[in-house]
Parts: structure tokens; sequence; C-alpha cells
């Protein structure tokens, strides 16, 4: 078993680290939304995901997931403004885009941008993405790509 899966949001309790190619870890932090537990764990899993975001000193980037059907959410811009002011690298993963036609997809993005540009000056990266449709996969694929060179190019 790799790693236990639901269609329940909060499942995700660990840190659980995926091996790739035995070069390089792809690692699934719990989720920060949506999680139905109690808010003393919650708050229990928000100071281990802020410790290993600001203590991991080999992290490089983190993806960033939300859901492309839903507006910005509170806890989606408490989350993205801590990483803006913990200067911690980051790309937003709109996923689900499936889940919505063209123009929809286009109107909830320009929505999501605008709400940004409230807070920031200039946007962070963005994919949008599909698990069905593997929309987003080849440029999440190129990213990591490109991020695993840096790092391996960094001096020891």
């Amino acid at each position: 078993m790799l790693a236990k899966t639901s269609s329940t949001p909060g499942k995700t309790q660990l840190i659980n680290h995926f091996l790739i190619n035995e070069e390089w870890y792809l690692v699934d932090l719990p989720g920060y939304g949506y999680a139905h537990a109690a808010k003393a764990k919650r708050k229990q899993w928000e100071q281990v995901i802020e410790q290993y975001l600001l203590k991991r000193s080999n992290l490089m980037s983190t993806f960033l997931l939300v859901d492309s059907r839903l507006s910005m959410q509170d806890s989606d811009r408490k989350v993205i403004n801590w990483f803006g002011e913990k200067q911690l690298h980051f790309t937003l993963v709109l996923t689900k885009t499936d889940k919505l036609s063209t123009n929809q997809l286009a109107s909830n993005f320009e929505v999501y941008k605008r709400e940004l540009l409230n807070d920031w000056e200039e946007l962070p990266p963005f994919i949008l993405s599909s698990a069905h449709s593997n929309l987003g996969k080849g440029e999440i694929l190129s990213f990591i790509e490109k991020t695993n060179k840096l790092f391996q190019s960094e001096p020891a």
C-alpha cells in the first residue's frame, strides 16, 4: 500500500514521502481546507506542516492544490499569504478543471487572480490541472524536472 486515499476530505493525517526514481521525494502533507477533524487536531496538523515547510532545508517548492470549482476560500487566502510572508516558493494548482465548462473555468480563474491581486503585487505561478483529462500533467512534470535540476546544481 502506498497511501490511504478517500473521497472524504481530511483523511491524509500523516506526512507521506514517496521516493521517485530512487532520486527525489514527493511529499504529501495533510490538507488545510475541508478536513473533517476536531479543531485541536487541525491545529496540530497546522503546526507540523508549518515546521516541515519552514525547517526543511532541501525543500525546493510546494504545490498548493485548490479546487477550481470553488471561489477562493478564507483558508486558501490565509495559506497563500502565509507562503508569501515566509517567502516560500509555491505554485498554485487548480484541480478538477474537467468538472467545469471552458467558460466557467476561465471565469473562476479570472476571479481567483483578481482576488489574489488584492494582496499580491505579482501573481504566483498557476497550473490548471485535471487528473481525469491529464490537463497540467506535462506542465507539472516539467516544473518538477526543472526544479530538480536546480537542486542538483546547488553546491553541497
